[in-house]
């Protein structure tokens, strides 16, 4: 299995499901050397670097975006357990930082979550 493709962040330390999908639903999504997240009303790109740590796949990352419209920016990292679910923990520079655990994100899951148009 691979960290590639898109994660549907299914909880977090800090903060409980109604405020992560504040803004849509709360996702982490892979792809090369580059990613994309979105939770709360916090949104940013990634720059990964993709690894092992011990014997499972893993990224680290740094990321630049916003915080409710404010400029933000930090680190993080991810890896894929056994049971096929992602963890890790993201930080804000100079603030915050929260350990999550992503699921992969299924077509039917995005799309039953996306608001009506």
């Amino acid at each position: 299995m691979t960290i590639e493709g898109k994660w549907r962040i299914a909880e977090m330390e800090l903060w409980d499901d109604e405020a992560i999908d504040l803004v849509g639903p709360a996702f982490m999504a892979f792809s090369g050397q580059t990613g994309h997240f979105c939770f709360i009303a916090v949104e940013g790109d990634m720059r990964c670097t993709h690894a092992e740590r011990k014997g499972r796949p893993y990224v680290k990352f740094t990321w630049s975006g916003n915080d409710e419209c404010d400029p933000a920016g930090g680190k993080g990292w991810a890896q894929l357990e056994t049971d096929g679910c992602l963890t890790g923990r993201i930080y804000f520079h100079g603030a915050d930082d929260s350990a999550f655990r992503a699921v992969p994100m299924r077509l039917t899951e995005e799309t039953a979550k996306r608001p009506a148009t």
